[in-house]
């Protein structure tokens, strides 16, 4: 059974104003939010102890509409901060809790691929839901579930995408590109942002001996001369990107750049692209990162302005 808060909001002095929550590090993009969705804005302040626990303080009173702004990479710590602000919040006066999360993590396990896997997806899926009422994220890896409700049963998902701004910034930057996935996963992006202009577009074939051991085979079509841009929502290692972009320019494309939703980039991620001969790379500001060059916040801004205005 479900224990009393210790402490509940006084309902005389509870704020009425929708108020968005955010963590030190995303202050800027959630500054950016809350000035083009209208909301108050407070920070979440952390406290790490000795021994690595946490210790999370919010505003002692906080208003029935709260949005939690957290992106989901480097996720593990971040999930028992979820935890942490999302009961706290309920007993300071929160009665319903919207998480936009740009990235969404833990996503790509969706069944267990061999014996005793955790299927990851629907666990922390589950966990989420558990916490909040809705959630607005962008381009979920999700391919063997029709949608983001299945994976994170809240009572409202929202999924936002940021290939059509992808698509528009390379408009502008390149002559009649063509858009290549590095794997099949990354068709549903790549049809997505080249239905924006028109652009010609096809898929590679994967297959992954590992994190970083892959082989790659190009579609069946001429490349030579063509400004390919490699498209996909996540790029992790580079490893796929980088031996895509090797085969493409081996067969004669002019140049090849890269544009992703969530610039994950780990480790040596860029230097590793860049060996491979891949020229421009490009992201949205789902994981702040210096190849950022699209905004997510007013489809943020749009998404939540939205949802505030449907009933609860």
């Amino acid at each position: 059974m479900p224990q009393a808060p210790i402490f509940q909001a006084s309902r005389a002095t509870q704020p009425t104003q929708p108020m968005l929550l955010c963590f030190n590090e995303e202050l800027s993009s959630a500054t950016r939010l809350a000035q083009a969705a209208n909301l108050t804005m407070s920070r979440v302040e952390r406290h790490r102890f000795p021994d690595g626990e946490i210790k999370l303080s919010l505003p002692d009173t906080l208003p029935p509409q709260v949005v939690i702004f957290r992106t989901l990479n480097d996720p593990n710590e971040k999930l028992i901060e979820l935890l942490l602000l999302a009961q706290t919040a309920r007993t300071l006066g929160a009665t319903h809790l919207t998480l936009v999360a740009p990235y969404l993590a833990y996503m790509r396990q969706d069944i267990a691929f061999h014996p005793g896997e955790a299927i990851s997806q629907r666990i922390v899926g589950q966990f989420l839901a558990g916490l909040f009422d809705a959630l607005i994220t962008v381009d979920p890896h999700l391919h063997r579930v029709a949608s983001l409700q299945e994976a994170v049963p809240v009572a409202h998902a929202v999924v936002l995408s940021g290939a059509p701004l992808l698509s528009d910034w390379i408009a502008a930057r390149r002559q009649h590109p063509l858009l290549i996935g590095p794997d099949e996963e990354s068709a549903q992006w790549v049809a997505k942002a080249a239905e924006r202009h028109g652009f010609d577009h096809a898929v590679c074939r994967k297959h992954r001996h590992g994190d970083r051991a892959v082989d790659v085979a190009l579609p069946d079509m001429s490349v030579a001369g063509r400004q390919v841009v490699l498209l996909d929502d996540v790029a992790s290692t580079g490893h796929t990107v980088a031996r895509a972009a090797q085969l493409l320019l081996g067969a004669g494309a002019a140049s090849v750049d890269v544009a992703v939703t969530h610039a994950l980039f780990a480790d040596d991620a860029l230097q590793v692209m860049q060996n491979a001969g891949v020229g421009e790379v490009w992201s949205t500001d789902c994981i702040a990162h210096p190849s950022n060059v699209v905004s997510m916040t007013n489809a943020f801004a749009a998404a939540l302005t939205q949802s505030h205005a449907s009933p609860a």
